[in-house]
């Protein structure tokens, strides 16, 4: 999969707002390059987490998947607790296994920051991963809207 295969996956999803940092737009140079997205029906950043990001780079306290390869990025996405253990076979609070190399392309991984929290990443999805990560982007997203309508009080049905 291709940065843009998955940008315009996501893109596709209901009330996604995707935001692409770069000079001039007043958001910080680390982020420049990157991709973040939010279920943002109403198109107004909300004060929460995206529910996926595409990475492009090493950040000071992200630099184990080696992204400042060439042609390297990383997707993550907020697994939330049930798909993690579904996923990688454990709860996020687990350590991930001694072997888990956060390099290895086309491998589902505990995001090696934030794995405890329920995030997972692949770095350059391929073939391996492709369809965990479509299924796992559709789940993050749907978490992230059933959070956006908990907030707003959108979760009962209209009789």
């Amino acid at each position: 999969m291709q940065r843009n295969e998955i940008i315009e996956f996501v893109r596709g999803l209901d009330g996604v707002l995707t935001l692409e940092p770069h000079p001039g737009d007043g958001s910080p140079e680390i982020a420049w390059g990157d991709t973040f997205f939010y279920y943002a029906p109403d198109n107004v950043v909300p004060r929460t987490q995206p529910f996926a990001t595409i990475v492009t780079k090493d950040y000071p306290d992200d630099a184990t998947s080696r992204l400042n390869r060439p042609d390297t990025f990383r997707v993550n996405f907020f697994a939330g607790k049930d798909a993690f253990l579904d996923r990688p076979g454990r709860t996020p609070r687990d350590p991930a296994p001694a072997d888990t190399d956060p390099s290895a392309t086309d491998t589902l991984i505990a995001h090696p920051v934030y794995g405890s929290q329920g995030w997972l990443a692949v770095v350059n999805p391929g073939l391996r991963t492709e369809t965990a990560v479509r299924e796992l982007l559709r789940a993050a997203h749907d978490l992230a809207r059933s959070r956006f309508e908990r907030r707003s009080g959108n979760d009962r049905a209209d009789w």
